[in-house]
Formats: structure tokens, C-alpha cells, sequence
């Protein structure tokens, strides 16, 4: 099973976002590395985004939803609209607003444990007036999913935040040595700080990367595919980060790692995270 494990749809509050609606900001990121966006990322289209799926062998997309964010917000209950809708190609997680861990904390109990979505994004460094993940403020929201036993997805890397410190593993260390019993993915896979961020997976067991668009053709690559062949075979995912680069990048991503880890990062690591 092949899934992507960063996949935002043209679908509900997404295509407010400024991944659809400023187009020369989505291309920006294709160009930098010698791709072109999609043809449905191109036209919004739902119909052309599941054909490419199924011609590049992509099982299935964890969407992510996306609260707070100074680009614009996606309802989690547009994430749970989207899996009800195409049974078994979507899988979902709660996007959480980091400024409201009160209001933060009962969403979680909403949509994840009353809920079909199985685990939380966190995008502090992205929000009106940003936070780092290691904010104190923050470890309210850290406890409530060491207690309900749900991953945590933390976007660290690329922009992340105002400035590249917003990035540093550094702070993700200190989080997963605070909550030991947390799974935390890194999306953007905290690049550029590669070989930081791969130092501490070492020893950290309850790190996960998924460096998404930033596994593709920027420095970096081949350490992300070193560690991804060997200890963390079984804590690296794949994932697209669709709309801004296109689906085709799985096969580069499955012929950079020895065949006998590739199922795991293709998909057994994202199922075993996500309960599947």
C-alpha cells in the first residue's frame, strides 16, 4: 500500500488556501526543483486528482486540516466530509489552532476520539503571531495526545515560520524528549537543518520525518535517502506535499531506496502511525 502522507485536495476550504488560490506562489516551489505542477493541481480538479492517483499507484492521501493559519484555514470537518466522501483514498488529521490549547483540547476530543481522524497538525510558526513548537503554551496540546495515544504532526522546515530558527531541530529534540510516549512527524522533514535533524532521530526514537517536497532534487537528498536505508527505515514516510509538486515524485522516491525498505516508507510506516 502506497500513501502519501501530505496530500491537500482541491476540495472545501482548501482551495481557499494559498496553495490554490495564489498560483505563482504554488509554482514557485515546483520550478525551484525541476517540476511542474499537476494538471489537477492546475484545475482544481477532484476527478483528475484521483485518476493520478491511481496511475501512479497512490493508494491512499492523509489530508491534513489547518486551523489558525495566516494563509487560510481548513475546517476538520471539510477533512471529515473528504474521507466520507471517497471511503478508503483519504485519510485524515485534525488540524488544531496552537493560540486556544482550551479549545484546542476539545476539538481533539471531537473529531479524533468522538472522531474519525486519526491524529493532529500543528502549524505554530505559521499562525498570526507565531510560536515555536517548543512553546510552553503548546504542551497542554502535547499531554492531551500523549494521553489519547495520537501522532502528532508538527510542520518544522522550509517556512515554517518567520525566520529559519522556527525550523531547528533543536526544539523538536526538546518536545519528543518532554513526551517520550508521542510519535511526532517533522513535515518539511526540518530542512534545511538535514543533517541536525537526522543527529537527532538517531537517539529519538518517537521522531518521524516526512520531508515531503524537500526530499526532491535540494541538498540534503542523499542523507534523507542514507538514513532512510538504514535506521530509519522504519520512521521516514513518504510524502508528496500535492498541490505544489506532483504525484509522479513517488517513483523518484521509491527508486532512491534499497527494495527491501521500500514498502516501509512507501507505506507501512504511515499505516502502523495512523492505525490503518
Amino acid at each position: 500500500m502506497v500513501i502519501d502522507f501530505r496530500l491537500r485536495p482541491p476540495f472545501g476550504g482548501f482551495l481557499h488556501t494559498g496553495m490554490y488560490a495564489d498560483k505563482a506562489a504554488a509554482d514557485f516551489y515546483a520550478d525551484n526543483i525541476g517540476l511542474r505542477r499537476s494538471e489537477s493541481s492546475r484545475q482544481q480538479s477532484m476527478e483528475l486528482l484521483l485518476r493520478e492517483m491511481e496511475e501512479n499507484g497512490i493508494d491512499m492521501g492523509v489530508a491534513t486540516g489547518r486551523i489558525g493559519h495566516k494563509k487560510g484555514n481548513v475546517s476538520n470537518d471539510d477533512i471529515i466530509r473528504l474521507t466520507q466522501t471517497w471511503p478508503g483514498k483519504f485519510a485524515g488529521l485534525a488540524g488544531i489552532d496552537a493560540s486556544d490549547p482550551k479549545q484546542g483540547i476539545a476539538e481533539i476530543r471531537r473529531v479524533c476520539l468522538d472522531g474519525p481522524l486519526k491524529g493532529v497538525v500543528l502549524e505554530p510558526g505559521a499562525m498570526a503571531q507565531p510560536r515555536y513548537v517548543d512553546d510552553a503554551r503548546l504542551y497542554p496540546l502535547y499531554a492531551e495526545c500523549e494521553a489519547c495515544g495520537l501522532p502528532v504532526v508538527l510542520m518544522i522546515g522550509g517556512r515554517a515560520g518567520p525566520d529559519r530558527t522556527y525550523s531547528h531541530p533543536q526544539r523538536l529534540s526538546k518536545v519528543a524528549a518532554d513526551f517520550p510516549e508521542v510519535n511526532f512527524i517533522a513535515a518539511h522533514g526540518c530542512w534545511p537543518f538535514v543533517q541536525e535533524i537526522l543527529g537527532v532521530c538517531f537517539y529519538q526514537k518517537n521522531i518521524y520525518l516526512c520531508p515531503d517536497l524537500y526530499f526532491f532534487h535540494l541538498p540534503g537528498q542523499d542523507d534523507y535517502i542514507r538514513a532512510g536505508n538504514y535506521y530509519m527505515q522504519d520512521r521516514m514516510l513518504f510524502g508528496s506535499a500535492y498541490p505544489f509538486i506532483p504525484l509522479s515524485c513517488v517513483h523518484e522516491f521509491r527508486e532512491s531506496f534499497r527494495p527491501e525498505v521500500r514498502n516501509k516508507l512507501l507505506g507501512e510506516n504511515a499505516a502502523r502511525l495512523l492505525g490503518l
